[in-house]
């Protein structure tokens, strides 16, 4: 059983990452620029900007980080969004979710130049993305689909069964995952699926995104499988020093007795998500 380390890949792909910054300013005279957009002071929110700007230093783009009040109003914030549209230093633009229940998400997305939409969230982009046309794929999908192909797993031909059905990882990955330069034949479950084992015990790759720890079983699968775990869920753990643990979606123990390869929590889907932003970022700037 091989332990996928998102980690390593990471690493890897941000080292090709600095070298096309590098060689962009150098040709060009062009630095790539993310702006990231905050707005209040969720915590978990607050750590993944400051992991973000960090990852945006060390390759080399600038980094320009907007904090604002819980208490902006969406005008405001859509008012902000359109004029880094307009900014030729800011090639990416990503608003932190999620935001402030008075501001609508949609809105604010709406407002972000397709060309600028790092995240591959604006129905633009997620458009092109069903079609095959060229665009910004969202990116943790985009990570998942690296981390397949990490693994060693050539997915053409194979059965890939996606658990969950959000339109950040669920739907999207199951649309990469069925593209033709993937070729997987893809089967989507979620709450609504009767019996989950009955698709997962034929699958050759699972990626689990449900949001709910056990959710997938050693007993679910089909030796040799390779799992990705896309979850993130606080256990209780008086062990620990902050009193809890971080587990995934898939019951690690069980599944790692099954399964050819599989993604640990934490790193293994976490690392390649602010990786992909950067990439999505150089390629804004490219273009």
């Amino acid at each position: 059983m091989k332990i996928i380390d998102g980690k390593q890949l990471a690493q890897n792909l941000r080292g090709e990452i600095a070298a096309g910054v590098e060689s962009l300013k150098s040709e060009k005279g062009v630095t790539p620029g993310l702006a990231v957009i905050l707005v209040g002071d969720n915590p978990a929110s607050v750590s993944y900007v400051t992991a973000k700007e960090k990852a945006c230093r060390e390759a080399g783009m600038l980094s320009r980080e907007i904090r604002l009040p819980a208490e902006t109003t969406e005008a405001e914030l859509v008012s902000l969004v359109k004029e880094l549209n307009e900014d030729p230093a800011i090639h990416g633009i990503l608003v932190q979710l999620p935001v402030p229940k008075h501001i609508s998400d949609k809105a604010v997305i709406d407002a972000i130049a397709p060309e600028k939409d790092v995240d591959g969230f604006t129905p633009v982009n997620v458009g092109r993305m069903m079609i095959g046309e060229r665009c910004f794929l969202p990116c943790t999908p985009h990570g998942i689909i690296k981390l397949i192909e990490f693994s060693g797993m050539d997915l053409k031909g194979k059965h890939a069964v996606v658990i969950g059905r959000s339109n950040i990882v669920g739907k999207p990955v199951a649309a990469l995952l069925s593209r033709k330069e993937t070729n997987a034949t893809v089967t989507l479950c979620h709450t609504g699926t009767p019996d989950i084992s009955k698709f997962t015990r034929e699958a050759d790759v699972v990626v689990v995104a449900a949001g709910r720890p056990n959710t997938l079983t050693g007993d679910m699968l089909k030796p040799g499988a390779v799992v990705i775990d896309v979850g993130v869920n606080r256990i209780p753990d008086a062990t620990k020093p902050k009193g809890f643990r971080l587990v995934g979606d898939a019951d690690f123990d069980s599944c790692s007795k099954v399964a050819g390869a599989i993604t640990p929590v934490p790193g293994g889907v976490g690392p390649m998500t602010i990786t992909m932003l950067l990439w999505n970022t150089l390629e804004s700037a490219r273009r």
